[in-house]
């Protein structure tokens, strides 16, 4: 048994002792978890408002920066009343003979979720707002793939719809006692649950849109480094929350993720920094921030199980891997991945669930495998779950973006993409010069 559970893990184990009530007194409210998950809950929304905002609005041209706020921001609102309604029930509810597959309904409108209702040491309204959160950040995660060209109706029908039929089934498999889970996959913040979804819809979307006016020959550079920085600044604080907040509880597991969060932040960042002035001569703030937030998705889904050795050899892998990624997808198959969601979080997220299997052991530091489990049995259940989730992913997305095209139509014309959508879509300027 590992020795903290993950975040859909620890509370599917939480409403089987409430169920029983041979073992509900095993379940006792926790003030110091609570105030920890509090905190953690608005970190991670920190990540996405402000945070990825800002580090997407300064990596667009000036502009485009307003509409990429406003997508984030707009996202952001949608994701929450679409968990309130039924994301939730989907993602952890109980879903009877199709438990393996998805949630049920009883807890739609989180009907019978009351303060005093309990998930493991929290009240299970709080586990439901904290992973809100995820719900929210996920979907705009796949903004960098498409800005500067979409139409924002498209923006909202398809992030409603991907959040639904994509984000909620793969949560439930991995964190809602699904089919994913029974297999003993390790995802201990959302490698697979929210770095694999949302990179690999990124690409397929970027593909399908096209790439800019211009691209791949001629693409302007980022308006605001600067401003990109901040977000970036934002994202890694944020990033305490939506790791370290996973292990549920204010413990020694919580302090362990934390490190090793910062940890693979800081050696992803150098690694890339280091990367491109070996290759470039002159090493980016750009580049820098890109692999700071490589280094965090990485190790998000091994926060929880492995030690700072493991730490520092997953931010270092983030770098170089990432970095050779973003290249691949831009040079060598010309895909339009405007902010490199799929290079950094896609491929990142991957890279940190296969490598969990290996630094989780206790040899190199890790908290151990499952009791009869070798490091290659593990690694080949993570395969299986990337590789599950990737085409899942990609499958429904591929249908979803169809649909909508052929409904509502996905690109906006030529001279509105010169104009720049802030004035097209929205009627303002980001900046009055």
């Amino acid at each position: 048994m590992y020795k903290r559970l993950s975040s859909g893990m620890a509370v599917t184990l939480a409403l089987l002792l409430l169920s029983d009530p041979a073992s509900a007194g095993e379940a006792a409210f926790n003030g110091a978890d609570t105030a920890w998950i509090l905190m953690s809950t608005a970190l991670v929304l920190f990540m996405t408002l402000p945070g990825l905002a800002l580090f997407y609005g300064g990596l667009v041209r000036a502009n485009n920066v307003l509409s990429v706020l406003m997508h984030c921001f707009a996202i952001a609102c949608l994701a929450s009343v679409l968990w309130l309604i039924g994301g939730y029930a989907l993602a952890f509810g109980d879903g009877g003979g199709l438990q393996a597959w998805i949630g049920g309904a009883e807890k739609w409108f989180l009907l019978g979720i009351g303060p005093d209702t309990l998930s493991g040491s929290i009240p299970e309204i709080l586990f439901v707002m904290f992973q809100m959160t995820f719900a929210i950040i996920t979907p705009a995660l796949i903004v960098g793939a498409y800005v500067e060209r979409i139409k924002f109706s498209a923006v909202m029908i398809f992030s409603a719809i991907w959040l639904v039929l994509v984000y909620a089934p793969v949560c439930h498999w991995v964190w809602g006692g699904g089919w994913l889970a029974d297999m003993g996959v390790m995802d201990f913040a959302g490698g697979i649950v929210v770095h694999v979804t949302a990179g690999s819809s990124a690409l397929l979307m970027a593909k399908m849109l096209g790439g800019r006016r211009g691209f791949p020959k001629d693409v302007r550079p980022p308006h605001n480094p600067g401003m990109t920085m901040i977000g970036a600044a934002m994202l890694w604080v944020g990033w305490f929350g939506f790791n370290a907040g996973s292990a549920l509880a204010a413990d020694g597991s919580a302090s362990m993720a934390m490190l090793v969060t910062h940890i693979s932040a800081s050696a992803g960042a150098l690694t890339w920094a280091i990367l491109e002035w070996l290759r470039f001569g002159k090493p980016s703030l750009i580049g820098i921030v890109t692999g700071m937030v490589a280094g965090l998705a990485t190790i998000t889904p091994a926060s929880g199980f492995v030690g700072p050795l493991g730490a520092l050899c997953i931010g270092v892998a983030a770098g170089v891997v990432c970095h050779f990624a973003v290249e691949w997808v831009k040079q060598k198959i010309q895909i339009d991945d405007t902010l490199d969601v799929f290079a950094v979080h896609g491929v990142g997220g991957a890279l940190g669930t296969l490598l969990t299997a290996v630094f989780a052991t206790v040899g190199l530091g890790g908290v151990g495998l499952a009791a009869g489990t070798s490091m290659g049995q593990q690694f080949g259940i993570q395969l299986l779950g990337v590789v599950a989730v990737l085409v899942w992913s990609v499958v429904v997305s591929y249908i979803i973006i169809k649909v909508l095209d052929a409904v509502v139509g996905l690109r906006v014309d030529e001279e509105d993409e010169i104009v720049g959508l802030d004035l097209v879509a929205h009627g303002e300027r980001g900046y009055d010069l």
